[in-house]
């Protein structure tokens, strides 16, 4: 169910020429780049946000219920992505991935960081040999307990 709802969200984003951006605008207190994530099936919308973009949208109450439902996160096709912007971030865990780890693990110790308690920001920056894409996620640190 939560797949078509995301296609009908997609379609409807398309039909009406809105942005990702502009439908965030309709939950305060919430990111782009939650909004975006919740709207492509991969977080929970609370209800206010969730009734405003709904109505925006002309989704059902059953729809505005279900963009509150935790989904079934973790949606890609493959286990390796064949969309090449998707692929990009895979091949720079794959590259970077040790790096992380060992970095991680020299500053903070043996754990994790979380992608629960995490929150991410995405921007343009402007450069004249080609606009960059600038990501910062920010996750809290969880070690790992020993017992």
């Amino acid at each position: 169910m939560r797949h078509e709802l995301t296609e009908k969200i997609v379609r409807i984003k398309i039909e009406r020429d809105l942005s990702w951006a502009g439908l965030a605008e309709l939950a305060p207190g919430l990111s782009k780049e939650y909004v975006t994530a919740a709207l492509l099936g991969q977080m929970a919308l609370p209800a206010p946000a969730a009734e405003a973009i709904g109505n925006q949208l002309g989704l059902s109450e059953f729809e505005i219920k279900l963009l509150q439902l935790p989904p079934y996160r973790g949606s890609l096709p493959t286990a390796v992505p064949t969309d090449p912007l998707i692929y990009r971030f895979y091949e720079l865990v794959s590259v970077y991935g040790t790096t992380f780890k060992a970095l991680i693990h020299e500053e903070f110790g043996d754990g994790i960081m979380s992608a629960i308690d995490f929150r991410m920001d995405l921007k343009r920056e402007p450069n004249p040999a080609g606009d960059r894409v600038a990501i910062t996620m920010s996750g809290k640190f969880l070690p790992y307990k020993q017992y």
